[in-house]
């Protein structure tokens, strides 16, 4: 059993790629922004929200609690989410045009302790006209996005190039957390210790 520390759409259904049985219990943490190398941010970031949920929900005696958060980074800054459609067409026109990071941290809290890994995936958006902007701005997309915009949705259309793990853009880097999971005897569904250790 697996305790997603998430309310997140996408994170659930990319998690149900795994074939492994989950809940969600939405974290409640307030996620730091600044003070970190963004590597580091992320992951402590993940690693707070699963540790909240696990004090609260308890850790599943055969499985974990998976948390994760996911970050934009321009130049080096931290974008984060934007706070209304001004802030995320700021942001919209920031990226267009140039090259970004989108980097996720993973947490994994077992009975055993903690596992916590990084992925980063270099994303190039493409040049954008004014009124493409405002339209995306209208399909709503932009809310609760890291950075303002979704590739699983009409934000792919802003997109030029991704280099690295698409799903990691969406939210969960998915063959990041498989080997996560299979360090601990936790992937693929039904294998033992010995046979999760041997996928890592």
């Amino acid at each position: 059993m697996i305790v997603l520390a998430s309310r997140s759409p996408q994170r659930r259904a990319l998690l149900s790629h795994l074939g492994l049985e989950f809940r969600v219990v939405a974290a409640v943490f307030a996620e730091h922004m600044t003070g970190a190398d963004p590597g580091d941010l992320v992951v402590a970031n993940a690693l707070g929200k699963a540790r909240e949920v696990a004090a609260r929900a308890g850790v599943p005696s055969e499985g974990a609690v998976l948390g994760a958060d996911t970050e934009v980074v321009l130049g080096g800054a931290v974008l984060g989410k934007p706070a209304d459609a001004k802030s995320a067409g700021a942001m919209l026109t920031a990226l267009a045009g140039r090259t970004h990071h989108v980097i996720t941290g993973v947490a994994v809290i077992t009975p055993g302790g903690e596992l916590t890994a990084h992925e980063s995936t270099q994303v190039e958006m493409r040049a954008l006209a004014v009124p493409e902007v405002a339209w995306y701005l209208g399909t709503g997309e932009w809310r609760d996005r890291a950075g303002g915009y979704a590739i699983q949705g009409a934000g792919a259309l802003l997109i030029s190039r991704i280099a690295g793990d698409p799903s990691n853009v969406i939210g969960l880097p998915m063959a990041r957390v498989a080997l996560l999971l299979a360090s601990v005897g936790l992937w693929p569904p039904h294998a033992g210790p010995g046979d999760g250790a041997r996928a890592s």
